[in-house]
């Protein structure tokens, strides 16, 4: 069926107006899906015949992702880009429409197309308690292999190089000396994401008896290593943590998922909800039950996503305990940009704290 869109969108001082036009006549409603603080569904005004416009108040970002939610004929829906807008960005569940503000600009490191890229290699690991895990482990260029040099491990790390850069980044840091020579671990999540990232005790033993040690063999260190990750691969790493203390040197932690009933009841239908809600509870805690070693650790969140308030609790519990924690806000949401946009400087900082 064929959609054709009206022009748009258009950012205005305090607003963003978006237009759509259907030439097919088989939708019946058009409705804005995105990624900040509720409500994440807004209905278009029908303004016409195929005609639908929408007066986005400016949301406190640099950047909207969003797509668009089509309701046909019969009750059916997809959601679509924005024909009316060619910006797009890739994602692990397709592209999105992107809105740019003026304020925005990329990192300048994004440009960076000479420093020398890194070695990769083919990561597969097999284990008793979560199945193979597999990624891939870089390497600074020109590096012996049988040194040992600081170890980074990245949870959903493919994902973390295709949609935030992360390889030129590191090949950058090194390349302008702002990083000694390293390697990073890039794995993917085993079994079922949502199942092994979420404060799941079986991952956190199997990550210190099993994948960390079978990573160590191909990537020699003479020091703990730091953990980077997202979304629940920021809760993983802090649970492991919590759990098998002194494993971990640092912690670089974006837009964890630090699901409490008190910040996140619109979360309480996940599967494993209630066992990340326990964990996080003893986390807020800690300054009085105590907890694991306190690392250097730096916690990342979007200041308009709707994980923002559990990551200031968290940050502000750890920071009271004496955590030597950085806390960043960065103008955004809960997505690969802008993990990627608030990785330098803080990264960097935060692994030279790690290694000392």
């Amino acid at each position: 069926m064929s959609v054709q869109a009206a022009a748009g969108p258009v950012v205005r001082e305090t607003e963003i107006e978006f237009g759509f036009r259907d030439g097919s006549g088989s939708v019946t409603e058009v409705a804005l899906a995105h990624e900040l603080r509720r409500p994440r569904r807004i209905p278009f005004a029908r303004v016409g015949r195929g005609r639908w416009e929408l007066r986005l108040p400016r949301p406190d970002a640099w950047r909207l992702e969003y797509s668009l939610e089509l309701t046909r004929r019969g009750g059916t829906t997809e959601l679509v880009t924005d024909p009316a807008n060619p910006l797009q960005t890739p994602g692990p569940f397709g592209a999105k429409s992107v809105v740019e503000l003026p304020d925005y600009a990329p990192p300048e490191w994004v440009d960076d197309d000479d420093s020398p890229a890194g070695e990769l290699a083919p990561l597969e690991l097999r284990t008793r308690r979560v199945g193979p895990v597999r990624g891939l482990v870089w390497s600074a260029h020109d590096t012996d292999p049988r040194e040992p040099l600081p170890l980074l491990v990245v949870h959903d790390g493919p994902e973390y190089a295709e949609y935030s850069e992360l390889l030129r980044l590191l090949d950058h840091l090194v390349a302008f000396g702002e990083l000694p020579p390293f390697r990073a671990a890039l794995l993917q999540p085993p079994r079922v994401r949502n199942e092994t990232y979420s404060a799941a005790v079986v991952y956190a033993r199997a990550f210190a008896l099993e994948i960390l040690p079978g990573v160590r063999k191909g990537a020699p260190t003479a020091r703990p290593a730091a953990g980077l990750g997202a979304s629940l691969g920021a809760l993983s790493f802090l649970h492991v943590h919590w759990m098998h203390p002194g494993l971990l040197g640092g912690l670089f932690l974006q837009s964890g998922s630090y699901f409490r009933r008190r910040y996140d009841r619109q979360e309480s239908a996940f599967q494993r909800f209630d066992r990340i809600s326990r964990f996080v509870g003893r986390v807020l805690q800690v300054a009085e039950r105590g907890g694991p070693p306190r690392v250097p650790a730096t916690i990342t969140c979007g200041s308009a996503e709707e994980n923002l308030d559990n990551n200031r609790a968290v940050a502000a519990a750890l920071t009271d305990d004496g955590w030597p924690l950085e806390y960043v806000e960065h103008p955004d949401a809960h997505n690969w940009i802008a993990w990627r946009d608030s990785l330098d400087p803080h990264l960097a900082e935060l692994l030279l704290r790690a290694w000392a």
